[in-house]
């Protein structure tokens, strides 16, 4: 076969198996990895470079609903073009705001068209992003994006507790915050890592989990794996070498740690036997559902009836609260800041976008 042969069944290959170019969704509960995986894949090469979170579903779309009506898009691109979001993507706003005026008519729109033209003017072939709450939007992104393939970190939920509350990244209601805080925090990882299960099972083909600890400690094996489920090559030597982002930089909840401690298993060193009870006690089912050891004997994780209470309390009040965002007028109010609904202070977007 010549070479011009080859070069036109590469093509015709290409377009047969369009998963090469479809774009990419880190998902995870807060604090799992995804901004470390993320950059991973950027660091790879391939992938357009915008190093922040997306907000499309989780803030923009419930914050300005029905993405047909025009006046609706003028009041996105008001707020978004005035955020840090806009200011990373390196797109001309008069360009943009023209494409997503004529175009756009769903939050996957607006992300499909501020994405392809960010990997346009950096010459990528696919684009990725990253943001921890997609994971609890997954139906909709794929509604939207039906190429769209998914990838969800899990890590233990003992260090998600530990981590989310040395940061006050979940706020349980303030009754908990002293006693039962680290466990409603736990009971917020296991409804989360589980709604993402539930949701990427319905679409086995193009949902997979990496294990944050296995991407620590294994990072070629993993790095293998996942290359296969995104045909992308993800060649771990040239992700060390190129360092973006979170490679280089420490992300961590324990600033005062050496570089040196490894972020897996801080759990057995941070918390007291009756803490790790505690929390096994609550969320051990989960643990050993998404591929944990227990250390606590089950006579030691019986719970009672306060407990008990406090997990069926904490799913139901999250399932409300993410139904009336999604589902009703008060959505909108959910994706404002008290700033913005005081005094209609610059966009929530600009604390919400990363470095």
């Amino acid at each position: 076969m010549s070479t011009s042969a080859n070069e036109i069944a590469e093509a015709q290959s290409s377009r047969m198996n369009p998963r090469s170019k479809a774009p990419v969704f880190v998902l995870g509960c807060p604090r799992s990895g995804t901004t470390v995986l993320y950059h991973m894949l950027l660091s790879a090469g391939g992938f357009a470079v915008y190093r922040a979170e997306s907000n499309v579903f989780n803030l923009l779309v419930p914050r300005f609903g029905d993405l047909s009506s025009a006046r609706n898009r003028h009041k996105l691109m008001e707020c978004w073009l005035r955020s840090k979001l806009f200011r990373v993507s390196g797109l001309d706003a008069a360009e943009i705001t023209a494409k997503i005026m004529a175009e756009c008519r769903s939050g996957g729109d607006f992300l499909r068209i501020v994405m392809e033209d960010i990997a346009r003017t950096q010459s990528a072939h696919r684009w990725a992003v990253y943001d921890p709450d997609a994971v609890l939007h997954l139906p909709a992104i794929k509604a939207d994006i039906p190429e769209a393939l998914f990838v969800h970190i899990i890590r233990d939920g003992r260090d998600i507790a530990l981590s989310l509350k040395a940061m006050d990244g979940f706020r349980p209601f303030p009754w908990d915050r002293q006693s039962r805080g680290l466990v409603a925090t736990a009971l917020y990882w296991a409804w989360m890592v589980g709604k993402g299960r539930y949701y990427g099972q319905r679409i086995p083909g193009d949902y997979f989990e990496v294990r944050y600890e296995e991407l620590v400690t294994e990072p070629r094996r993993t790095l293998v794996s996942l290359s296969q489920f995104l045909d992308q090559d993800l060649d771990y030597d040239r992700i060390q070498h190129a360092g973006l982002g979170r490679l280089s930089e420490s992300n961590s909840s324990f600033r005062e740690e050496s570089s040196e401690v490894s972020p897996v298993n801080r759990w057995i060193e941070k918390l007291s036997k009756q803490q790790v009870a505690t929390l096994e006690a609550a969320i051990g089912n989960s643990l050993q559902e998404f591929g944990y050891q227990l250390t606590t004997p089950e006579e030691g994780r019986r719970t009672g009836l306060r407990q008990s209470a406090l997990r069926v309390f904490y799913r139901g009040f999250l399932e409300a609260k993410l139904w009336l965002k999604i589902r009703t007028p008060l959505g909108r109010l959910a994706s404002l800041s008290p700033l913005e609904l005081a005094d209609s202070a610059p966009p929530i977007l600009n604390s919400l976008a990363k470095d």
